[in-house]
């Protein structure tokens, strides 16, 4: 391009005198400069307005050498050339007159780059911009030999030594400027690492705080949410743990403010089409942004791509060398999440994932532990109650071929049915079954469920969870998962509500159920034993019990005799239990007359054992002696009902019309007692069912909290 015309410099008109004194003025102006600015940049840009007055030059220039790289760098230029290179250009030491100037300490001048033959290759880009005349000057403290600076000029213009000496002594404040700015530029970078460093520990140690106050997975998730919104903004947070029975991905816990119920509670994500599933994969944190986001085909990514964000970070959570979820962030920005955010989050995740583990094990933890404790309150009511025989007496044929039964099915693990009518002891045989079977070291659990109203029983049975229904103030643990790996014994099974009969049929079949108010599969090992004193066939026939489910638990039938049919056992039965009812009663019963035996022998025991038992302990209270006393009124009522045709099996008129009729001189009894008698028929007849459509209260037309009323009153009380 062709030569500018520039005008002469005004220097060249002022005397000697006067251009000393500008001189002067400019070196002071240079250190005021100086002294008021730290910025590179601007601090050469008003040392170039300054000078400008003192010395005629085009382009003034800062080359600083970076000892890091070993190469020149262009950190300042202020230029009249245009097109010229812009700041930040490197250049390698060796062919560069500014890198001779710093490895010599000699200032390199030239009056005619025309003419120049030094550094050809450098001076040509000097000549394509029409630069005639140039000079560069070491910048160098008594510490640092830090660059060179370089001013030049358009025209071929001699510089003279008066405006070298000048310019050198500019040079040397510029040098003090230039070390100072760096070593503040040094000392801000060190300051905000060591303010990312602060704010990272800060971090870990919040972190690490909240591993020791919290344990709920909850409030330890929203404790971290906080403590990295402070740090690192962002606009979604998720935990995404592996389910190792499913091998999905289940969201745990999450947050994105204004938006908390995009989500279900424990969503589910496939773990092959994630970006958390990748990070669980390769152990390493994923960054995937804008269209990479769209390549994860799930509903998570859908929704949060529907919601604005563009960005999304997974850190995996490992420990001991298993990785097993992620942490998730996402943002609405698409540039989001540098290399130092994955930095501080990797120790963040490492901390979380010792926490989350943590809390899932004292989870699991409170669950065994509440596990043990309604085992124990179990056990302890096993212990008080006064169902349980201590051992199974007799010798029948009967009773042996039974028992014969019980040995075949113990050793199985297969479902059994106990047959019998009431009274019978069918939860002894039960028991028996449990103590000979390999589970014998785990617990045996049982339920009635006819003592059990309809609306409480799925609860009894399977558990709820908090808030399934009102009142539901705590987890409960189901009567199934109290037996796990034990049995399970169903009493009255005939019982069972139809809408519950799909439930039981699913666990006998798949071992597994979700607690009431629930969608976590829990999955168990039990044993069911199952009895009931009804014609199942016929439930069946008449669809009050389901057919699959009766075929179900019908795998091995058991019939257990009754009392009349193994009559050989009643002496065994009733000198076991004077004795056992001594010993509880504090008597000295220990002789059993004759005629009281023969008289306990031809009695058809309409309740078996269970009214027997309960006859021995009245006897044995009312007995003053050692001598059993029976009271045979009662004996003799039975045996002429019997000689009547009567069936004792079927009523219980058998039983309780005794005392009216019992002896020779019979009178008519009193109105409570008749009162008595009529509401204990009632009851027997509804197997002491109160409520519901079947109960006794039904039956005698009354309501229940009326009939319970009159019970307490004339002291019924259901017997055991």
């Amino acid at each position: 391009m062709a030569d500018p015309v520039i005008s002469p410099p005004e220097v060249a008109f002022t005397s000697p005198l006067e251009h000393s004194r500008r001189q002067l003025e400019a070196l002071l102006e240079v250190s005021e400069a100086i002294a008021q600015q730290r910025d590179l940049p601007a601090l050469f840009h008003d040392l170039s307005d300054r000078l400008r007055s003192v010395i005629d030059f085009d382009f003034l220039t800062l080359v600083l050498h970076d000892p890091a790289r070993n190469v020149m760098r262009l950190h300042v230029l202020a230029t009249r050339i245009p097109g010229e290179k812009a700041a930040g250009s490197e250049s390698p030491v060796e062919g560069n007159p500014a890198g001779w100037v710093w490895q010599t300490q000699q200032p390199f001048v030239v009056s005619d780059t025309d003419e120049e033959t030094r550094f050809p290759d450098f001076l040509k880009r000097y000549r394509e911009h029409n630069v005639r005349s140039l000079a560069i000057l070491p910048l160098t403290t008594a510490q640092h030999r830090l660059g060179a600076m370089g001013f030049g000029r358009l025209l071929p213009q001699r510089i003279t030594d008066t405006e070298l000496q000048f310019m050198e002594r500019v040079a040397s404040q510029v040098a003090v400027a230039v070390d100072n700015a760096i070593n503040f530029a040094t000392s801000q970078a060190y300051q905000s690492q060591l303010a990312r460093q602060r704010d990272r520990l800060q971090v870990l140690l919040e972190i690490n705080n909240l591993l020791i106050t919290s344990r709920e997975l909850p409030e330890l998730f929203r404790g971290i949410v906080n403590t990295l919104e402070r740090v690192i903004h962002h606009d979604y947070t998720s935990l995404a743990l592996l389910d190792s029975q499913t091998g999905l991905l289940k969201i745990h816990a999450l947050d994105f403010p204004g938006n908390q119920n995009i989500f279900k509670p424990e969503t589910l994500v496939p773990r092959d089409t994630s970006p958390a599933g990748r990070a669980i994969a390769t152990s390493q944190p994923l960054i995937a942004r804008g269209s990479e986001l769209d390549r994860y085909d799930t509903e998570i990514i859908r929704t949060l791509r529907a919601e604005g964000l563009q960005a999304v970070c997974c850190i995996p959570l490992i420990h001991h060398g298993h990785t097993f979820g992620t942490l998730n962030l996402a943002s609405r920005r698409l540039d989001f999440f540098t290399p130092e955010d994955v930095e501080l989050l990797q120790p963040v995740a490492a901390q979380i994932a010792i926490a989350v583990e943590n809390a899932l094990a004292f989870k699991e933890i409170e669950a065994l532990k509440n596990k043990l404790a309604e085992e124990k309150l179990y056990l302890e009511e096993e212990i008080r109650s006064e169902f349980n025989f201590e051992e199974i007496i007799g010798e029948s044929p009967a009773l042996k071929r039974a028992l014969a039964q019980v040995e075949l099915a113990a050793p199985a693990g297969t479902s059994v049915l106990l047959l019998g009518e009431t009274g019978t002891g069918k939860e002894l045989f039960a028991r028996a079954i449990h103590n000979l079977s390999p589970r014998h070291d785990r617990t045996f659990v049982k339920i009635n469920c006819a003592a059990i109203p309809s609306g409480l029983l799925e609860s009894e049975l399977f558990g709820h969870e908090r808030g399934a229904f009102t009142g539901a103030i705590n987890q409960k643990i189901g009567r199934f998962e109290l037996a796990d790996r034990g049995t399970l014994f169903l009493d009255e099974v005939g019982d069972l509500p139809l809408e519950l009969q799909p439930k039981l049929l699913r666990v006998l079949q798949e071992q597994e159920f979700e607690r009431l108010g629930g969608n976590r599969t829990q999955r168990v090992d039990v044993r069911v034993v199952a009895a009931t004193n009804t014609d199942l066939s016929k439930r069946v026939a008449e669809r009050a019990f389901r057919s699959d489910l009766y075929y179900r638990l019908n795998v091995f039938p058991i019939q257990i005799p009754a009392l009349r049919e193994r009559a050989e056992d009643l002496p065994l039965l009733v000198r076991y239990f004077v004795q056992r009812f001594s010993r509880q009663l504090n008597k000295g019963v220990e002789y059993i007359p004759a005629d009281a035996m023969d008289a306990l022998t031809h009695y058809s025991w309409p309740g078996n054992v269970r009214e027997l038992e309960n006859l021995i302990e009245r006897a044995v209270l009312l007995s003053p002696g050692k001598e059993l006393r029976i009271p045979f009124a009662e004996l003799k009522a039975a045996s002429l009902a019997t000689a009547a045709g009567a069936d004792p099996s079927s009523s219980f008129a058998s039983f309780t019309s005794l005392t009216s009729s019992a002896s020779s001189t019979s009178s008519i009894s009193t109105l409570e007692e008749a009162e008595r008698q009529h509401i204990l028929r009632a009851l027997k007849q509804t197997q002491w069912r109160i409520a519901g459509p079947k109960g006794a209260a039904v039956l005698l037309g009354m309501k229940r909290t009326t009939l319970q009323a009159r019970m307490r009153k004339l002291g019924i009380r259901r017997p055991v």
